[in-house]
């Protein structure tokens, strides 16, 4: 029996090394930036970092970011809006932050290529909602003042679930023993592709599937009661960081967001870009296969979506 036991141990510490030499050989693992709080409660990536970002379970998808000495991932070295020069802000999460694309093709820079006398700045962050966004522009007011047009990107159903910025526990993320943790890359790679997750989540779909349609009732009467929890949340913030319309469009998915919710912003008078409808009119695939991401085709419509806006309403002009 002791020598079955000591056969196992073995040939499961050797099972473990070959899967992390194949992991690193190959290169599967994502390389995430470090993050940190500045001196404005701002949390963003540490500035200076050059790495991959490695998403999808067979390396599916290879970004390379670059991020600045401001700590967003762009082509700019740093951000220096002036009032006789014009830039427009793109201000968001992980959709705006692009790892899933080279920092040379991202959403700001297919922008910026359509107007040669334009600079699209990009802060995005991965993790950021309504809270987050609205704290950002705050803090660096002396930045949007002298900044033509922002674009806050707004997902509906997962940006509005608090009515008040809180410094979030991502930082969390940088503690010593998962710092060490980052180092097995077997690991990293392991929760990437969601090999954890899938456990955990295992009794709840058991219990979904024991229950059926009763559960199936209860999330819907939830999603109602959350949508008017959501609506809440955002006139909360809109008065706590009130800001100049005329220079703030959300950029959005209105299939994603409930009636009530675009019918307040219609009355007043918040400027909406949908990009919904020109994704579900798209004949390819504007997700990546994996997750909800944007892919290549979804970010090229969302940057034709935003040159045209900014074209139409004559953005350019100071």
């Amino acid at each position: 029996m002791f020598k079955l036991i000591k056969k196992v141990v073995f040939y499961s510490i050797l099972i473990l090394i070959s899967l992390e030499l194949l992991v690193r050989v190959f290169h599967l693992q994502n390389e995430r930036p470090n993050r940190y709080a500045d001196e404005f409660g701002v949390e963003k990536w540490i500035p200076n970092q050059i790495e991959y970002s490695i998403t999808g379970k067979r390396k599916q998808n290879v970004g390379k970011y670059r991020i600045n000495s401001i700590g967003f991932n762009t082509v700019y070295d740093t951000y220096n809006p002036f009032v006789d020069s014009v830039e427009i802000a793109i201000v968001g999460d992980s959709f705006i932050e692009g790892f899933h694309e080279d920092y040379t093709n991202s959403l700001g820079q297919q922008v910026d290529k359509v107007f040669p006398n334009l600079k699209v700045l990009e802060f995005g962050y991965a993790g950021y909602d309504l809270a987050d966004e609205l704290h950002l522009i705050k803090a660096y007011e002396h930045y949007f003042k002298n900044i033509n047009h922002t674009f806050i990107y707004l997902r509906f159903t997962d940006d509005l679930e608090r009515n008040h910025y809180v410094e979030s526990s991502r930082l969390d993320l940088n503690s010593p023993i998962r710092t060490v943790a980052k180092q097995i890359k077997s690991l990293v790679y392991a929760k990437d592709i969601g090999l954890f997750s899938s456990v955990a989540k295992t009794p709840n779909r058991i219990k979904s599937f024991v229950k059926g349609n009763k559960i199936l009732k209860i999330k819907k009467e939830k999603e109602f009661e959350k949508n008017l929890k959501r609506l809440e949340n955002f006139k909360k913030l809109m008065r706590t960081y009130p800001i100049e319309k005329s220079k703030f469009t959300f950029l959005l998915d209105e299939r994603l967001c409930s009636a009530p919710f675009l019918k307040y912003l219609a009355e007043n008078n918040f400027n909406v870009l949908d990009y919904g409808e020109k994704m579900d009119a798209s004949k390819k695939q504007t997700t990546l296969v994996y997750d909800q991401h944007w892919s290549k085709e979804g970010r090229k419509i969302v940057a034709n979506l935003i040159s045209d806006y900014i074209c139409n309403k004559s953005l350019m002009i100071k």
